[in-house]
């Protein structure tokens, strides 16, 4: 009899390879939002295949509870937002390392004030020195062949 043992959070190889943008956007109701993009860099993929990257992604979204597609409910996961000071840090359930997010101060308030920020996990890579047109295309891609998951993180 063997045992496949699956560490309960993510992976460091994983933690390192993530890139992320944030910015700020407008709710259905017109109110203000956070936004939150993480992916994975292309080295990641770089050294397994595609498939194995995206298995790695969607248990990175398991530890935080689950996150949906585009065409679904976005749950509400459980407080994974983290301000310290003028930073804000992504824990993933299991994992011994936070994922410190690219601020702006405006955007942190914002955080702050709402205690709130839709985040969207992509599933295929984008190197972290993606600019904003390089952003926006990667999630008309990503919303159109269905690769975003989303959820809503919050700090309280």
């Amino acid at each position: 009899m063997s045992v496949l043992l699956t560490p309960p959070g993510p992976e460091l190889r994983l933690l390192v390879s993530l890139a992320a943008w944030t910015w700020t956007g407008t709710r259905p109701d017109g109110r203000e939002i956070a936004h939150i993009l993480i992916t994975h860099t292309p080295a990641l993929t770089g050294s397994g295949t595609a498939e194995t990257a995206e298995a790695r992604m969607r248990r990175l979204s398991a530890s935080l509870g689950g996150l949906a597609g585009a065409r679904e409910v976005i749950p509400e996961l459980e407080r994974c937002l983290q301000i310290v000071g003028d930073q804000v840090l992504v824990h993933f359930p299991g994992a011994s390392r936070r994922l410190r997010l690219p601020t702006r101060r405006s955007w942190t308030e914002l955080v702050a004030r709402s205690g709130e920020a839709i985040l969207l996990l992509g599933l295929d890579p984008l190197p972290q020195s993606a600019d904003a047109a390089k952003v926006d295309a990667y999630l008309d891609a990503a919303l159109a062949a269905d690769r975003l998951l989303l959820g809503r993180a919050r700090t309280r």
